[in-house]
C-alpha cells in the first residue's frame, strides 16, 4: 500500500490566523484602531483580565484613550485549531510599557475566536487571563 504525503489545506489558514494576531499585536501598540477595526466582528467580545467586558465600539475606544504607551506586546506557544469557518487562538502574551507614566510588565494567557465570513477571518470574542504582572 502506498501512502502520499499532502499539505493540510488548514495548514494556510493556521498561518495566515497567526500573521492576524500579530497584525493585532502591532495594531494595539501603534493605536491604529481602523486596522483592529478590519480585524474585528461586529459582534466582538472582549473580557480583559481584570473582568472588565467590553464590546466592539467600547474596546476601540479604550485602545485609542488608552493611558498606556506600550512598548512591546509578544506572543508566545500559540496554538490554532480550524474548524471549518470558526477557529479557536490560544497562547501567551507579554506586554510591557508605561501605564498612567509607570513602567509595568504583565504576562498571561488569551484565547481568541475567529470566524471566517465573506472571505476574510474577523475576531468575534477575545478573552485573557493575567499570569503575572
Amino acid at each position: 500500500m502506498l501512502v502520499f504525503a499532502q499539505d493540510n489545506p488548514r495548514n494556510g489558514e493556521e498561518g495566515r490566523l497567526l500573521a492576524l494576531e500579530s497584525a493585532w499585536n502591532h495594531a494595539e501598540q501603534s493605536k491604529d484602531a481602523a486596522a483592529l477595526n478590519q480585524l474585528l466582528g461586529d459582534s466582538f467580545s472582549y473580557v480583559d483580565y481584570d473582568g472588565t467586558l467590553m464590546h466592539k465600539k467600547e474596546f476601540l475606544a479604550s485602545i485609542l484613550n488608552s493611558k498606556v504607551q506600550g512598548e512591546q506586546i509578544n506572543n508566545d506557544g500559540m496554538t490554532v485549531h480550524v474548524y471549518a469557518n470558526a477557529a479557536v487562538v490560544n497562547g501567551t502574551y507579554r506586554d510591557k510599557g508605561l501605564e498612567n507614566g509607570k513602567p509595568f510588565s504583565r504576562r498571561g494567557r488569551f484565547t481568541d475566536t475567529w470566524i471566517y465570513q465573506n472571505g476574510t477571518w474577523q475576531c468575534v470574542a477575545s478573552q485573557s487571563t493575567l499570569i503575572s504582572h
